[in-house]
């Protein structure tokens, strides 16, 4: 079932892709460059829960009302005490908040925690890479202060034909409602150094990098 879904997000990337080149290439707007310290930078946008992720909800001085579960496709869970409560798109601590709201009429101010072992990251929660000059469409979980350097070093490079200097980006910008396009300079920052084109991603991040012309 994941790799249908991952099929069915790849075919929608290529669709973008064509469309993109059928427009004149790939240009638009550069993004203002990562800062130099980004671990000092808080967190863009704290994890939310998808389905099948795999969780452990720890219950204070009471492991029995504990357990590590599996999200289900319909994005709920199921724990001790607690009946199919959503969990699909809340964070960690909102869905211990949920849980605790919950046990508190079987006990005395619950202490819960939520941890995320293991996520199957939705299409929102991952940065993709596709374009023929990465041999294959690939995707990384986002994390926070993630930049495009750790996402084109997380897929091993480019490709010893790719355009990196060519290449965009694919953003969903809420206030126009739907998804803008940035260049972006990937064969400056890996073949130069140059920090100015390394950018700060965010979660749900299409990069797009063409092969060279010959």
């Amino acid at each position: 079932m994941l790799n249908v879904r991952k099929n069915k997000a790849f075919l929608s990337l290529g669709a973008s892709v064509l469309m993109l080149s059928g427009c004149g290439g790939f240009g638009g707007p550069e993004l203002p460059p990562a800062p130099a310290t980004p671990a000092q930078q808080a967190p863009s946008e704290e994890y939310r829960i998808g389905p099948l992720d795999k969780l452990t909800v720890f219950v204070w001085r009471n492991p029995e009302l504990g357990a590590k579960i599996q999200v289900r496709p319909d994005g709920r869970i199921t724990t001790p005490l607690i009946t199919d409560m959503p969990a699909a798109g809340k964070t960690p601590t909102m869905l211990a908040q949920d849980i605790k709201l919950q046990l508190s009429q079987y006990i005395n101010d619950p202490i819960v925690s939520v941890i995320v072992n293991d996520f199957a990251a939705t299409n929102n929660q991952q940065i993709s890479i596709t374009g023929a000059g990465v041999g294959k469409p690939a995707s990384v979980p986002f994390r926070a202060n993630m930049t495009l350097l750790d996402a084109i070093t997380a897929v091993g490079g480019l490709s010893e034909y790719a355009a990196g200097n060519r290449a965009s980006l694919l953003r969903y910008d809420g206030r126009i409602g739907r998804k803008q396009q940035y260049r972006l300079r990937i064969g400056d920052l890996l073949k130069k150094g140059d920090s100015r084109a390394n950018v700060l991603l965010q979660p749900g991040d299409v990069i797009i990098i063409p092969e060279s012309a010959f």
